[in-house]
């Protein structure tokens, strides 16, 4: 994924299904190349490169 596509994706009113890993997760903010992000399944939260990011749809 890109810096523009997760900033496009955080103005979007609409969910957007993000992975990491095969996990689920929600961008909480951006930070240069890195994303805070929160697992949909747990409280965990990471600071992950964005491109390490994607959207499921994207693959199907």
């Amino acid at each position: 994924m890109t810096n523009k596509r997760v900033c496009e994706i955080l103005r979007d009113k609409d969910i957007k299904e993000i992975y990491y890993n095969e996990q689920p997760v929600w961008i909480q903010e951006v930070h240069g190349n890195k994303a805070k992000v929160g697992f949909i399944d747990s409280n965990e939260t990471r600071d992950l490169y964005v491109d390490d990011l994607y959207e499921k749809n994207l693959f199907n």
